[in-house]
């Protein structure tokens, strides 16, 4: 949904005491620490709003090869989820617009971002709001899991030659 979308729909005025979680990110390649932070995300509140990096917005963080999935099937992937009640695209490099526009109730991020650096803190912290740090789950990492496969893309040739080579012993 747009940003106006969701302030309709999650906006202050609108919540009738729901709380409202929001956090964001590229979700590039969806694993499960991204699955556990949106469950563990959604327990602090009535509803999660998930802001997502658009493709042009992917591109300018994390370089010209990425975003691996277009935006439009990251949010429906992200959409799929139980956890999730809304996706907010956005072009910005930082969700800090959508955020301070929302004012969420809780601002949630994982914990390889610093509590000072938690784009949004300010603003959902100056309208009574918390900003919760969650620990990463270990082993999880898109740019990890994409490094493993560029790996196992470049050891394919060779693995072919020694299969070859044992083919012909």
């Amino acid at each position: 949904m747009t940003v106006e979308e969701a302030i309709v729909r999650f906006g202050r005025e609108k919540r009738n005491g729901r709380r409202v979680v929001f956090t964001n990110g590229c979700f590039d390649l969806l694993h499960p620490g991204h699955i556990r932070g949106f469950e563990l995300a959604r327990q602090m509140g009535e509803a999660l709003v998930v802001g997502l990096n658009s493709d042009r917005s992917v591109r300018k963080l994390k370089g010209p090869t990425r975003p691996v999935i277009p935006e439009q099937e990251r949010a429906e992937m992200l959409a799929a989820l139980e956890s999730v009640d809304a996706i907010v695209i956005f072009d910005e490099p930082t969700p800090r617009e959508v955020i301070s526009r929302l004012l969420p109730d809780v601002l949630v991020k994982g914990g390889d971002w610093p509590g000072d650096q938690i784009v949004g803190r300010e603003e959902v912290q100056a309208a009574g709001g918390r900003v919760v740090s969650l620990p990463v789950v270990p082993g999880y990492s898109t740019t990890a899991i994409l490094r493993k496969i560029r790996e196992g893309c470049e050891k394919e040739p060779q693995l072919k030659q020694q299969r070859a080579s044992r083919a012909d012993s």
